[in-house]
């Protein structure tokens, strides 16, 4: 719940629009890439529902990240979605569900207090939109709040008071799913807000899955097993890194409430939608099937490229969310930014998540063992994004881009001699260079199979108008099993490109046991920079390596706007305004290169008056990845606090912002006069 986005009307209480839906399950078909599921595990729980309902994580589409209530939402979208999950091949894939979200309603009943369809919107009515789904052999959802009115700033009429007339309506409608919001809750009792609507759906006799979204407040996982089939376990998601990884690390130590008919929502899927890259899209959805989420597209298929179509079609990782022993995964472990998830899979295999939170490249390892198989001479291991196979002697490892996830499945295998050798390949660390200033860096490729490696090979390629050349050895004839081709490269960056982190790509390619040549891309990454200037110089006047947000873009002499670039208010704390600094909502993170050039860093901290009495956040200085200065939780009652640092020698600087401890609502936070003495 929160008070950013305009749209929204905070009322008593209030949240942004959350869907759950029941899924079809979905297994990927036998074959040699994947193999049939065994019959469950035992310990599989039985759906606390008991009604057959949800018994895998719900797949489908909801209008709200996309259109939020703007004209485009309408029923020639919801036709057009549907349409496309079918001409796409998404419904094959298990996309079941086509949800409307808030505002399709008016805001007023009618005389006899029944809802009715915005006419400008939904010319046919309701029920007419309902078959059209159905006859495309797909589900049919919708959307009202457990209180007086719904989310939206105009306020459209809410259950509180009507459940079993409306239950009722929507049963009429052919209305497979309800979504249950939170706003104008007017302080009732959640479970007995919530339970009062299980009863009116139950009471129709028609099979409705309930999604509990009132926002994780009153931790429904832990009451809600015997009321809804799922529950929302965060704040609204939004499309940017920050909002994703903020609510990715809220739902994760949830594991244990998840099963079948009982799923942990961490919100909708914002593939697509434009305000992340694809390898953060790709991590969403590689974290969120891990974590048995709903996986429900927050995107207007109708404007989407290939690549949004390639990531929410890809079957593999689909079938990890579906898996129908319905665990949820596990954190085997998470240090720096390095975080090993894995998820029991009911042919007793294991999905493997290797998620880099961090800006910057690291190499990400755990084993076989870790994660739970038993001790095996050689494991089978399948790259569900590459769709290779290879054998590892037990290790799992890879240099995981920034903000990236490498997502496997390990079989203990007999058969592990048919697969070619895992060859882990990537750089040795991060690095950073100048402009038209050649850099070396060094890559490796190690063989982490029982098999020596033959004919191993590697090539390094750049962004167009790069030098790459090898300084080194780039070809080994045999390559025996934990053994590593080392090679050295001098890149240049040519004269005049603007900082930023630039991609590259390590080719490495090798001959199988069979024979066939192997070829894998591995991506690396460099960091153009520039060395700040001498003496006292403000940050906001400087560009910064990488910079990620709760809401909207991270600002320059400006508070955060949520939205575009641009669109904060004067930086104010404490009634005092200030011409210089940095405007961010919390999570956020800014990272600035110093090169070993700079002395200290200092700045007046806090929040934006704009938040009124909300919020809190607390700030934090890094140089180099070690913690040098920090506050404790800040709210707006608090006048600018001076957070100086001594960050000498140090080769970057790191300014981050958390929420405080209370989520991130109303976090709008000032580094205000920030400044480098260098």
């Amino acid at each position: 719940m929160r008070s950013s986005p305009p749209f929204r009307n905070r009322g008593v209480a209030a949240g942004v629009a959350c869907v759950l839906l029941s899924g079809l399950a979905y297994a990927a078909p036998a074959s040699a890439a994947s193999p049939p599921p065994a019959p469950l595990a035992r310990g599989a729980q039985a759906p606390a529902m008991g009604d057959g309902l949800a018994l895998t994580p719900p797949m489908g589409f909801n209008n709200w990240n996309s259109t939020h209530c703007r004209p485009e939402f309408n029923e020639a979208m919801v036709k057009g979605i549907a349409d496309i999950f079918v001409s796409k091949g998404l419904k094959e894939v298990g996309y079941e569900y086509v949800n409307l979200d808030d505002c399709w309603a008016l805001p007023q009943r009618d005389a006899d207090g029944k809802l009715v369809a915005d006419p400008v919107r939904f010319p046919n009515g309701i029920k007419a939109v309902a078959d059209y789904v159905h006859s495309k052999g797909l589900k049919f959802g919708i959307y009202t709040s457990a209180g007086t009115k719904t989310c939206d700033r105009i306020g459209f009429p809410g259950g509180l008071g009507h459940e079993y007339s409306d239950a009722r309506q929507f049963a009429d409608w052919g209305v497979d799913y309800l979504k249950y919001d939170n706003c104008f809750n007017q302080g009732v009792d959640a479970k007995k807000r919530y339970t009062t609507m299980r009863d009116a759906l139950r009471a129709t006799g028609r099979p409705i899955v309930f999604s509990i979204c009132e926002w994780g407040e009153n931790k429904p996982w832990e009451w809600a097993s015997d009321v809804g089939h799922l529950w929302r376990t965060t704040g609204d998601i939004n499309d940017s890194w920050g909002s994703t990884l903020a609510i990715m690390k809220k739902n994760l130590p949830l594991h244990a409430y998840a099963k079948p008919g009982n799923w942990n929502d961490p919100d909708m899927l914002e593939v697509g939608n434009g305000g992340m890259s694809d390898t953060e899209y790709r991590t969403q959805f590689s974290m969120w099937s891990i974590m048995a989420a709903p996986l429900l597209i927050g995107s207007d298929l109708r404007k989407a490229d290939e690549k949004t179509f390639e990531i929410l079609g890809n079957r593999e990782v689909v079938a990890v969310d579906q898996d129908p022993l319905g665990r949820q995964g596990e954190v085997i472990s998470s240090e720096a930014g390095r975080w090993v998830v894995a998820k029991e899979m009911a042919d007793g295999s294991r999905a493997v998540a290797l998620f880099n939170e961090s800006d910057r490249p690291q190499r990400i390892a755990t084993t076989a063992t870790d994660v739970g198989l038993p001790q095996a001479r050689g494991y089978r291991m399948r790259d569900l994004w590459q769709h290779t196979d290879a054998v590892t002697a037990g290790t799992v490892a890879a240099t995981v881009p920034a903000h990236g996830t490498v997502l496997v499945r390990l079989w203990a295998d007999r058969d592990w001699k048919s697969y070619p050798p895992a060859l882990e390949a990537g750089q040795t660390d991060a690095w950073f260079t100048e402009a038209g200033v050649p850099a070396e860096v060094s890559t490796t490729v190690t063989n982490l199979g029982r098999q020596k490696a033959e004919s191993v090979s590697v090539d390094l390629t750049g962004p167009a108008g790069w030098t790459v050349v090898a300084t080194s050895r780039t070809v080994s004839e045999v390559l025996p099993a934990g053994r590593t081709l080392r090679t050295t490269w001098r890149v240049t960056a040519p004269a005049g490109t603007r900082p930023d982190v630039y991609g590259l790509t390590l080719t490495v390619a090798h001959r199988s046991p069979g024979g066939v040549r192997v070829v894998r891309e591995q991506p690396v990454s460099a960091g153009v920079v520039v060395l700040p200037p001498p003496g006292v110089s403000f940050l906001s006047d400087s560009p910064w390596l990488s910079a990620t947000n709760g809401w909207g873009p991270v600002e320059k002499d400006f508070s955060v706007g949520e939205a575009a670039s641009g669109d904060g208010g004067p930086l104010t704390i404490g009634g005092t305004r200030y011409t210089k600094g940095l405007g961010v909502h919390a999570p956020s993170a800014v990272e600035y290169y110093l090169g070993g050039e700079c002395f200290s860093f200092s700045a007046k901290v806090g929040l934006d008056d704009e938040t009124g009495a909300r919020g809190t956040a607390a700030f934090e200085v890094w140089a180099d990845g070690r913690r040098v200065a920090a506050t404790g939780a800040l709210t707006n009652a608090l006048p600018a606090q001076h957070l100086s640092a001594v960050v000498a020698g140090a080769e970057t600087i790191r300014l981050v912002v958390t929420d405080g401890g209370d989520g991130m609502s109303y976090d709008h936070a000032d580094w205000a006069d920030a400044t480098l003495d260098c």
